[in-house]
């Protein structure tokens, strides 16, 4: 009977004793828990943007871009994002890319995301440019940290820089835009004074709105043609009133407007019947730019939104053609 009164006791000691041990492992675990997300919260960095302010981790590595032209601005930047979407209506950022995004997982189009995607695709950082609404934003933050920026078309070299901030990746975007500047002093050495002299207009042909535009000095193809001294058609900056006009649409009537000494067309994919269907009209024939051959048909792609990618490729097709 003792025996058994021994035994019971030293077992009930060992449970006592195994419970205390359990709990402080337990506690521990929490306590070690809690100090790693307190030291990672620590060690981010409070970013504001345009839907308020978002603690960035230090070193993205799962980076996922709601639009285009972030995309475009984070492969320049030497990052490739994990996730990104397609284009509704101008050409895909791929068609000159290419290589430098195969392998990023398609989340869909823009304003238009596969959820289901992205969150299989565990990112660290969503960046945005002009892809999500305030209710997208409050739903990608449970997701990661998110930031978005506002796209001013004459003012992509902000956005570029901004991005740059947020990746760590400043002194790369200020070496960029130097090599861009170079660039621009380099083709106005060239051309010199007839630069001066030569009237610039850019269309794009709408795959949405299935009518010709020209875009004026406040775009981002006008605000490089600007910065280079080149100007659009007088009947054209006649119509422009505010910086916040950065096209104006125009129907066959009007087709006049888009007369220049150089005439740049960008086609959307879904506009290249109506592109055709422009081309026959005897309007267009009559058009002094296309009688002297200068009219150049142009990738949607980098033409008509972008950052420092599709600005090089606008200044490289400047070259290509202004010089003919």
């Amino acid at each position: 009977m003792e025996k058994d009164f021994y035994y019971y006791f030293k077992l009930s000691l060992a449970i006592v004793i195994s419970c205390f041990i359990s709990i402080a492992c337990y506690n521990s675990n929490l306590y070690s828990n809690f100090h790693h997300r307190t030291s990672s919260n620590s060690e981010c960095r409070l970013i504001k943007h345009e839907l308020g302010e978002t603690c960035i981790p230090p070193n993205p590595q799962r980076i996922i871009v709601t639009d285009q032209v972030a995309l475009e601005a984070v492969i320049a930047l030497g990052l490739k994002p994990i996730g990104a979407p397609d284009t509704s209506y101008v050409a895909s950022k791929s068609s000159f890319l290419k290589d430098k995004i195969s392998g990023i997982t398609y989340i869909g189009k823009e304003h238009q995301f596969n959820l289901e995607k992205i969150l299989d695709l565990h990112p660290d950082l969503i960046i945005s440019l002009y892809g999500i609404s305030s209710t997208n934003y409050q739903l990608f933050s449970k997701i990661a940290p998110t930031v978005q920026f506002k796209y001013v078309h004459a003012r992509w070299q902000q956005s570029l820089q901004q991005i740059a901030d947020v990746l760590g990746r400043a002194e790369k975007a200020e070496k960029l835009l130097i090599e861009y500047k170079q660039r621009l002093t380099k083709f106005r050495s060239i051309f010199q004074n007839k630069i001066n002299h030569i009237k610039v207009s850019v269309s794009r042909f709408h795959g949405g709105v299935k009518l010709p535009e020209f875009r004026s000095q406040f775009s981002f193809p006008g605000s490089i043609l600007y910065e280079l001294g080149i100007s659009m058609p007088d009947a054209q900056s006649q119509l422009i009133k505010t910086p916040d006009d950065t096209l104006v649409i125009l129907n066959l009537e009007r087709i006049d407007l888009l007369d220049a000494d150089v005439l740049f067309v960008a086609v959307d994919p879904g506009a290249r019947d109506l592109f055709q269907k422009y081309q026959n009209t005897r309007l267009w024939q009559t058009l002094n730019v296309v009688q002297n051959q200068r009219v150049y048909s142009v990738d949607s792609s980098y033409w008509i939104f972008g950052s420092i990618l599709s600005a090089n490729a606008i200044v490289d097709d400047l070259f290509k053609y202004l010089l003919k």
